[in-house]
């Protein structure tokens, strides 16, 4: 498929994931079991603009009335984060960290790879646990960010 597709592969395939590739898109599917759950991850060629992109999909969707308080919670939690950010669909509710790496004129080695993924999954399992008490427990936003944090 081209040359970021190629490099990512390698590195899921050194690394023992499993994945599926999705239709004829440049795009891999997988899994990943954390603390408080597993979801799905998704690790996307950019050939064009040569990026390499990496998603962690939360395995919730958040109530319709929670997605204020969620907007409040990620917006809170990508304040000062220095690798990747979370994104929320306000009009389904799907909740997903993103990772990315510009790959232009340099090869997207195993090692860049690697980091790319494990910040992004690592930091969605370390959150997860505030995501769904704002999601499904009431938690206030402020409160479940510092919990995290150690605020």
């Amino acid at each position: 498929m081209g040359r970021i597709f190629d490099e990512m592969s390698s590195f899921f395939e050194v690394d023992e994931w499993q994945t599926q590739p999705l239709d004829d898109k440049p795009i891999l599917r997988m899994a990943f079991r954390g603390e408080d759950g597993h979801w799905s991850c998704y690790a996307q060629a950019d050939e064009e603009r040569e990026i390499f992109v990496f998603y962690s999909v939360a395995p919730v969707t958040v109530p319709e009335d929670r997605r204020t308080p969620m907007a409040e919670f990620i917006t809170r939690a990508n304040y000062g984060m220095l690798l990747g950010n979370f994104e929320m669909d306000y009009s389904d509710g799907e909740v997903r960290y993103k990772t990315s790496i510009d790959v232009e004129g340099t090869p997207l080695s195993v090692d860049l790879a690697k980091r790319v993924v494990y910040a992004n999954v690592l930091t969605l399992n370390r959150y997860l646990k505030g995501v769904l008490a704002v999601a499904f427990g009431g938690r206030d936003p402020a409160a479940a960010v510092a919990d995290i944090e150690g605020h």
